[in-house]
């Protein structure tokens, strides 16, 4: 179910005004989730089925997109890979109970939170948010700032990442996780500190979000992402950054 009142706290002036599309087929849940946006003060654009929300993303800009897996014409994976070959901007996917398949393959596929149904708007709130956050953190870095180690340097002011002087493209969350896990360089840091500081809200239980991004991360950074030698699991913990080895412990 899902609350129709927002909460009474407001976020940024920035994060107010943002853009975002609803892709959901239920007309009922699409219509509370406009309402509910709106009521928040976000600008809301909607669509019924995968084709049309994708004509919506080209037809204008947009901030964040939240997306039903399960739609006509067109599902959510397609639209999200479509999305994905464009732009690095936001998406939450909404997904049913019982289906973490699509979760897997949505976060795998550069979905950056997803949600399962059923769900209150706070919660909705909260993801938005957060989301929002780290894309404009990305963008407005003020202080020049350069971190390098293990072969990658993060031009963070630019949000330019190189691996072995190449340049990769990392999505907002991609590049705000390795910005964390750099800046702690040798540290183990917990799953409950990275989604404090990364994704930005409390840690529920949801480990997979995280591991998912890790895995993607590994794949992108890291010459052998089944032998990890930046980003290295520290067993019933969480994570850390180096120091790279020829004989780091798998992750």
């Amino acid at each position: 179910m899902i609350e129709a009142t927002p909460p009474k706290e407001q976020s940024s002036s920035s994060a107010r005004t943002a853009r975002i599309l609803v892709a959901e087929d239920d007309a009922a849940l699409r219509q509370l989730l406009e309402m509910s946006l709106r009521a928040f003060g976000y600008e809301v654009l909607s669509a019924e089925d995968g084709e049309a929300a994708l004509e919506a993303f080209l037809d204008q800009p947009v901030d964040l997109v939240i997306l039903d897996i399960m739609m006509p014409r067109m599902d959510g994976l397609q639209v999200l890979q479509e999305i994905r070959r464009r732009s690095d901007v936001p998406v939450i996917m909404l997904t049913a109970l019982g289906r973490p398949d699509d979760v897997v393959r949505g976060l795998r596929m550069g979905a950056d939170d997803y949600i399962p149904k059923p769900f209150t708007f706070k919660e909705v709130a909260a993801r938005v948010e957060a989301a929002l956050r780290r894309a404009q953190w990305s963008r407005e870095q003020r202080t020049p700032l350069i971190l390098q180690g293990c072969g990658i340097k993060l031009n963070v002011p630019a949000r330019e990442a190189y691996v072995d002087g190449k340049q990769v493209h990392l999505s907002p969350t991609e590049f705000a996780l390795l910005h964390y896990l750099m800046h702690r360089a040798g540290q183990a840091v917990s799953k409950e500190e990275l989604f404090q500081n990364v994704w930005g809200y409390e840690f529920s239980g949801g480990s997979n979000l995280i591991e998912v991004a890790i895995r993607r991360l590994r794949y992108k950074i890291e010459e052998n992402p089944q032998k990890p030698r930046r980003i290295i699991t520290v067993r019933g913990v969480g994570y850390r950054f180096g120091p790279c080895s020829e004989d780091a412990p798998e992750g």
